[in-house]
């Protein structure tokens, strides 16, 4: 990190590096009191990843605009998202309850059951960190969907994000207040980093698409005038 990152302005008294820890914990307070209703799960991370995301670009952490983002989401497509969720959740866990009554075949069922779940977890997760989910979640899933099998390592970053979250919750309930704001972080800090890879591999080689970005609007930019004749 260069040191005009980490060097404090005089008579500053906390860091560049206290100052994002602090901006993490306030984006998983507000997250997690936007989580209550379960139903705007969805929406609530993918706002605090755009939060964190725009931080690159020098905005502001703050409650305040995490409130503002939030109230120019399309929320109709949000709740149809939590309710998604939900039914997916809910679906894992009779499962899950299913393979514990003894059926036959349940331990099976119970691995084959946990890893659709898991990989379910990860393209969720990771459709929340993608820009497009903050207008279009078909859009998020589906690049979600590509990147978790593409960037494998990646993917289990996810997954041990989540479940170091999870343990956090589990261990000391007052944490689950405060590891929306991590997670968000390392799902927005994943998703920049694979952005930043496909860009490299892009540059090195010109044959070589970025399937982060959209090229679909590329002919329709082109310049009439330099159309052959």
């Amino acid at each position: 990190m260069s040191a005009d990152r980490t060097a404090r302005e005089p008579g500053e008294i906390f860091g560049p590096r206290m100052t994002l820890f602090a901006d993490v914990l306030l984006v998983g307070l507000v997250t997690a009191v936007a989580c209550l209703p379960l139903v705007t799960v969805p929406a609530a991370l993918s706002t605090s990843c755009a939060l964190l995301r725009a931080t690159g670009a020098g905005e502001p952490a703050t409650a305040r605009r995490y409130v503002a983002l939030l109230h120019e989401r399309p929320w109709a497509a949000d709740l149809a998202a939590g309710l998604v969720w939900i039914a997916g959740a809910g679906l894992l866990v009779a499962d899950l309850a299913l393979a514990g009554a003894g059926l036959p075949g349940a331990p099976v069922f119970a691995v084959v059951a946990a890893a659709i779940g898991a990989y379910a977890a990860v393209v969720a997760l990771r459709a929340c960190a993608r820009p497009e989910s903050r207008t279009d979640w078909r859009a998020a899933v589906r690049c979600a969907a590509g990147d978790s099998v593409r960037d494998a390592g990646g993917s289990a970053l996810v997954l041990l994000a989540l479940v170091a979250a999870v343990l956090c919750a589990w261990m000391l309930v007052p944490l689950a207040f405060l590891v929306p704001g991590p997670l968000a972080m390392a799902l927005t800090a994943i998703d920049v980093r694979d952005h930043a890879n496909a860009r490299v591999l892009s540059a090195k080689d010109p044959s070589v698409k970025d399937p982060t970005l959209d090229h679909s609007d590329v002919e329709d930019q082109r310049d009439p005038s330099q159309e052959p004749q």
